[in-house]
């Protein structure tokens, strides 16, 4: 047996990870979709604690009423990213529409660190643009308004002062309306603006994006005065449907940017 503090000659390096970089978003976590968050957690023990840095880009969960919603399905997922956290790898949040209370206490708990939307990251020597995506849906002049409202310090502040119960009651009813109301809307209002995408690649000085939201994941390829661009679309996940869907975007040590499907997943029983 060796000793703990003698040094071990002719050591081999550690293994470099085969992923410096993963991105996830919109699983939209809840108890009643027990598959999906199988899927996640199995992700987090096979694949995020084997990288550098995670980053969840809203919408992990289905809805987040505040830090003090600490029900043991909540519970089991800050859990589970503190696992990830502890093992070394830097786990950062981006809101999203349906998480956008998460809040310090939340952050704490899980090992995460918060980042403003948008927020720029260097990644294998690339700059790249991260958002949630639905700042980019400016066609849709409903939800902007929306957002800007319950984005207000202001908002928050008085809507977290209110009973756990009686916030749920409130979001529940949120997300009923909103569901109607997209059955009105036309399809393009619910994509992004290509005017509010090329914004922001200029105002971030970046020529690849990463963002989720729409539920479209696909890879852009845009040309604009002469520049190259990338845009990386995230899919939602939904394990529980008879049609699965899910998966993430990776980025190896030499900067390649792949798309990676859920049937990489080796659920544990």
């Amino acid at each position: 047996m060796i000793d703990s503090g003698t040094p071990v000659k002719d050591a081999a390096p550690a293994a470099q990870p085969a992923t410096v970089a993963l991105f996830i978003s919109d699983l939209h976590l809840q108890a009643s979709m027990p598959h999906t968050a199988k899927a996640f957690f199995s992700f987090l023990r096979d694949h995020a604690r084997g990288t550098r840095q995670l980053y969840l880009l809203g919408d992990i969960f289905e809805y987040w009423a505040g830090d003090d919603d600490l029900d043991p399905f909540n519970r089991q997922v800050i859990d589970a990213l503190r696992a990830v956290s502890d093992g070394g790898v830097e786990v950062f949040w981006i809101s999203g529409n349906r998480d956008f209370l998460v809040g310090a206490k939340f952050a704490e708990a899980g090992g995460i660190a918060l980042l403003p939307d948008p927020f720029v990251a260097d990644i294998a020597g690339q700059k790249i643009v991260l958002t949630h995506g639905d700042a980019l849906c400016t066609d849709d002049a409903g939800y902007m308004a929306f957002r800007t409202q319950v984005r207000a310090p202001q908002w928050q502040q008085e809507f977290l002062a209110r009973p756990l119960e009686q916030r749920k009651a409130i979001i529940a009813g949120l997300r009923q309306g909103s569901r109607e109301a997209q059955r009105d809307k036309a399809d393009y209002i619910m994509d992004v603006n290509a005017a509010a995408v090329a914004a922001l690649f200029d105002a971030s000085d970046t020529s690849i994006m990463i963002h989720g939201h729409t539920h479209r994941p696909a890879c852009h390829r845009i040309e604009s005065n002469g520049a190259h661009r990338l845009r990386y679309v995230l899919p939602d996940w939904d394990c529980d449907a008879q049609e699965q869907r899910g998966g993430w975007i990776a980025v190896t040590p030499d900067g390649k940017i792949e798309r990676v499907g859920l049937d990489v997943i080796q659920t544990a029983s």
